[in-house]
Formats: C-alpha cells, structure tokens, sequence
C-alpha cells in the first residue's frame, strides 16, 4: 500500500528530482518571515507617526523592506511547481492533516502550560484551533488550500494557454490587484494587501508564465539580484518619502506603509527578482543534500511560530521591545538573527518529529480494513486527475 496521510513539500510534484537551488530559496523565504513576524509583532518596527524614531526604528524597517518579498516567494515557489504538477486528493488531506495537526496540538499544549494566557482561551480560540482553515488560522495557508482546489481549472488554463493569451491575462490581473494600488494615493476598499487568495493566484500565474515561457531580463548574469536589491530599496524609500509628507501635512496616514504590502508593485517585482536569481544558481554536492532533506520541512516553521498560542508571545523570548527602545541596532540584528536561527531551527525539528509520527500511526492503521479501503478510495480520486 503506498498511499501516505503524510504531507511532503505540497508544491514538489512527486516523481521530480528536486530542484536544490529552490529548496534553498524555500529555506531563505522561511527564514525571512520568521524576521518579518519578529519585526512586526515584536513592536520593533519604528513608529512611522513619531517625529524621533531612533536609529533600530529605522534599521528594522530596512530589514523589514528586505524580507517583505519572502511570501511573493513561498507563492512563486508554489506556482512554478503546481504549474506542472496534477489535483491530487492524498496531497490535500495530507496538507489540512499537517495544518489541523499543528493548530490543534500547538495550540492546546501552549493553553496547557500557561503560555497562552488562560482568559484568551475562549470558545472562538478553540474554534480557531478546531478548524483552521475556516476559521483562517493561518491565513496563507487558507488561501493555499483554496488554490489547490481551484488546481483543475488554473492549472489546465496556465498549461494550454498560449503565451501571447497569458501575457495579456496576467497583465490585466496585475493592473487591478497591484498597479493601480501601488500608484493611488489613496486606499482602495477592495485592496486585500495580498492577504488573499486572488493575489495568490496572480503570482501562481506569475510563476507559471516564466516557467513555460521566461523573462529575458532575469536570464542576464545578476539582473535577478540587481532587481530584488533595487526595488527593496524602493520600497523603503517610498516608505520614508510618505512619513515625510504624512509629518508635514498629516495626510496620507492610511497608505504609509503601502510599499511594506505584498501586492504592491515593489515587493512583487522584488520577489520575482530573489526567485531569478536563485532559479539561475546552482547548488550541488554536500549542501545539495542538506538543503533538499531540510526544505520540505519548512512549512513546519510557519505552522510553528504562526500557531495562535504563540503568535505574539515567542519574540519575548528573543528580547523583543517596544518600537526598538529596548535594543541599539547591534543588538537589534543579533537578536533578529538569533530569532529567525533558533525558531528555523525548532520548526524544522518539529516537523520531522511529526512526520515520524503520521508515518508510523499510518503503518499502523493499514492492518485496519476501513482504512485500507479508506485509502484505496483516496488513490481512485488521485487518478481521476492523472
């Protein structure tokens, strides 16, 4: 019997030797959120309304601007994978049984022993924990689920589709859900800020486009990289020049972070610039290995950290402050650094401990005649598709 309940890498189509030097930006892109929601729900991003922000308020936004791309990547990587790859029923329920693992047992463990403080433990927290993808626990792994779903129709489309008709979709996509925002001075009532699953689809197709067709541009020798650096620094500058007007009109206040939002024009094209890069590196040998072994792990990481009992809590542990105020800018990127190692670290960890888990409970269960009809239903729905 070789239907598994374990989910592996959900965006590597099996059968596929894997692509190290990708597995390795995957690894990067994690680590990048992890420094994004230290910065973030550490309060130390500087207060972009004060007149004084401090000199780790102003390091933690440059941070901040680097690593805002690491979500268009996880969503590119995603794309560039699921393009070419096919529906497979084992594939989600081995997803929702990873999430609903996670938001279940970290949560009630973190209700357990106090971290999560006893009066937020209310019928919507366990609701949350019960149902996380309803509920939108972890909100971009909603938005993947509900792609996944939508793979028979957009993977089709992205595959027959010609590249003129692709062209002019995917412009089209990108005028609505990130260049009129990224121009307005104004907030747009239906801009989800990439928070959503249009905007995934949107780089999904991004991602399916330089797969079957390229972009010139990213083949020349570091544009990649050239890219990603020049429209990092765009971001921040667009973020300092709205915090100078905001300070000299007191307009403007609903947009000043604009630029730090993933479907803005800057942090898109940043991203599709890091995933250029890394998809013309190549990566081989010992660190091949590594990477490929420790990358499909990754997902644990954010399942980790992002669990509802420790979203706000864990950067305590790495000396977290009010707007920077408790930390100069050495110790700013020290802890910041430490934070994303340590939490990477206990992710990835955690991830293989639950993947021993599944495999041995399913070796377990397949001495069981209702599971074993059980799977051989879910392996008929896998060739449905196939």
């Amino acid at each position: 019997m070789s239907v598994s309940i374990d989910h592996a890498a959900p965006e590597q189509p099996s059968g596929q030797p894997r692509m190290a030097n990708l597995e390795l930006l995957r690894c990067v892109a994690m680590m990048m959120v992890v420094v994004l929601h230290y910065l973030g729900k550490g309060s130390l991003l500087g207060d972009l309304t004060a007149e004084r922000m401090g000199a780790a308020g102003y390091v933690a936004w440059i941070l901040e601007s680097f690593c805002i791309v690491a979500v268009n990547v996880y969503m590119l990587l995603s794309g560039y994978f699921l393009c070419e790859s096919r529906f497979k029923l084992s594939r989600l329920l081995g997803l929702y049984l990873q999430i609903w693992m996670y938001s279940a047992g970290v949560g009630l463990v973190s209700a357990a022993v106090g971290i999560c403080p006893r009066e937020e433990v209310d019928i919507h927290y366990l609701l949350t924990l019960i149902f996380p993808v309803s509920m939108g626990h972890y909100w971009f792994m909603t938005a993947y689920v509900f792609l996944y779903l939508l793979l028979p129709f957009v993977g089709q489309a992205a595959r027959r589709m010609s590249e003129p008709q692709m062209r002019l979709t995917l412009g089209l996509l990108l005028l609505v859900f990130c260049l009129l925002k990224s121009v307005l001075p104004v907030r747009l009532e239906m801009d989800g800020q990439g928070y959503d699953v249009i905007w995934y689809l949107c780089v999904f197709l991004t991602a399916a486009y330089i797969r079957r067709f390229g972009l010139r541009f990213l083949e020349k020798r570091g544009a990649g990289l050239c890219l990603y650096l020049a429209e990092c620094a765009g971001a921040y500058g667009e973020l300092l020049l709205l915090r100078g007007c905001y300070l000299k009109t007191g307009g403007l206040g609903l947009i000043l972070k604009v630029s730090m939002e993933y479907n803005h024009l800057f942090p898109f094209l940043a991203a599709v610039g890091l995933f250029g890069a890394f998809l013309r590196r190549k990566v081989s040998g010992r660190l091949a290995g590594i990477v490929n072994r420790i990358a499909p792990c990754t997902l644990g990481v954010y399942l980790l950290h992002e669990n509802l009992g420790l979203r706000y809590r864990w950067q305590r542990w790495f000396g977290a402050g009010e707007g920077g105020a408790g930390l100069s800018v050495a110790g700013l990127l020290a802890h910041t650094a430490l934070a994303a190692a340590v939490m990477f670290f206990l992710g990835v960890l955690a991830e293989m401990a639950r993947r021993a888990l599944v495999r041995g409970i399913h070796r377990g269960l397949l001495h069981w005649k209702p599971y074993r009809l059980a799977a051989e239903k879910v392996r008929a729905a896998d060739r449905l598709f196939s």
